[in-house]
């Protein structure tokens, strides 16, 4: 059997219980059509880059699959006709990952340099000459005298 990963965006207004119920719906028909479903990871509720069929925020749901392209056919075709998916992608790939997925580790992970100070030095020049207009003109942007 080969492996794939499927990621699959729920509606905005479906509860996380309802996203639960059509993830073991989803694994359902994987497990009947042969296939297994190694992991399951619940992403949350996120907001999308733009809008989807009238959504700004999607729940974000992630199978790793070892099934045979039938059971993922299978998957895919459910999806498309169940009104609570506004997208799925599925690709191959060579091996599953082991723990958790990169999404997952980033929300994990805490953020270096948060808090208020941004790096840098806050004082002093920041190059270029401060005497003189961008355009070549005279002290304070002023016009520039012709001699």
């Amino acid at each position: 059997m080969a492996y794939y990963e499927n990621v699959f965006i729920a509606r905005q207004d479906i509860s996380s219980s309802n996203v639960e119920e059509l993830a073991t719906q989803f694994q359902g028909i994987v497990e009947a059509n042969g296939g297994q479903v190694a992991k399951v990871e619940h992403w949350g509720l996120k907001t999308l880059t733009y809008r989807i069929k009238k959504n700004r925020k999607g729940h974000y749901v992630l199978f790793n699959l070892d099934a045979p392209p039938e059971a993922v056919h299978e998957l895919e075709r459910n999806m498309r006709f169940n009104e609570d998916v506004i997208r799925y992608l599925t690709i191959r790939v060579e091996a599953l990952e082991e723990g958790p997925s990169a999404m997952m580790e980033r929300r994990d992970r805490k953020e270096p340099g948060r808090g208020g100070d941004r790096g840098g030095d806050r004082g002093g020049d920041r190059g270029g000459d401060r005497g003189g207009d961008r355009r070549g003109g005279g002290p304070r942007g002023g016009p520039r005298r012709r001699e």
